[in-house]
């Protein structure tokens, strides 16, 4: 039985409606992990038309019910980051797969899902890692740059931000730079981007 996407994503994007933190886009009032999603799923479209389902189904549940599990529960330290990070992907992981094992993924289907929401065979570098976990990484990246970074740089001082940007390209694919380098930044985005290229 093929895998029922459609209501997959259906079932993922209930769970994104459910985020009490709201953005404003275009005069409508969105429940932000829905937002995100959105951006994702059309990051992807661009990035790899037609894209295998896992991989879309994926892209739209990389920050499954994230609200639920703020940065805050864990201590301010870079230690804390990144045990808030790691409990996040295995607990998104873990959710994800259960729906799509109730919307006919097969045990394969549903774990390949599971395995590019937790990044488990992401390396660094173009063509040493999964190609399908590099494609979500990279869109991820180019969410980061569209959609978040004009807020994030606000809160930490420039060398921090260049070396974010450096480390966040280093992630990415060709792909994905090439179309990092296209997008339609603001300006104090674009000079950041240069100066972490240029160091």
């Amino acid at each position: 039985m093929a895998p029922d996407v459609t209501r997959a994503l259906e079932l993922i994007d209930a769970a994104h409606k459910e985020d009490p933190n709201v953005v404003n886009i275009n005069g409508e009032r969105i429940p932000y992990e829905l937002h995100y999603a959105q951006k994702m799923t059309n990051f992807l479209d661009l990035h790899t038309p037609g894209a295998d389902p896992l991989v879309a189904t994926a892209a739209r549940a990389q920050h499954f019910r994230r609200w639920e599990i703020p940065r805050d529960t864990y201590p301010r330290t870079k230690a804390g980051y990144f045990a808030w990070r790691t409990f996040l992907k295995k607990r998104q992981a873990e959710q994800v797969k259960e729906i799509c094992l109730d919307c006919s993924y097969s045990e394969e289907e549903a774990s390949k899902v599971a395995a590019l929401i937790a990044k488990e065979d992401l390396k660094k570098g173009e063509g040493k890692g999964d190609a399908d976990a590099q494609v979500i990484e990279d869109v991820a990246c180019l969410v980061f740059l569209d959609d978040q970074f004009d807020e994030f740089e606000k809160g930490h001082d420039e060398e921090k931000i260049i070396s974010i940007l450096q480390k966040t390209w280093v992630k990415m694919g060709a792909r994905g730079q090439e179309l990092a380098l296209n997008m339609d930044l603001s300006g104090r985005a674009k000079e950041l981007v240069g100066k972490a290229l240029a160091g």
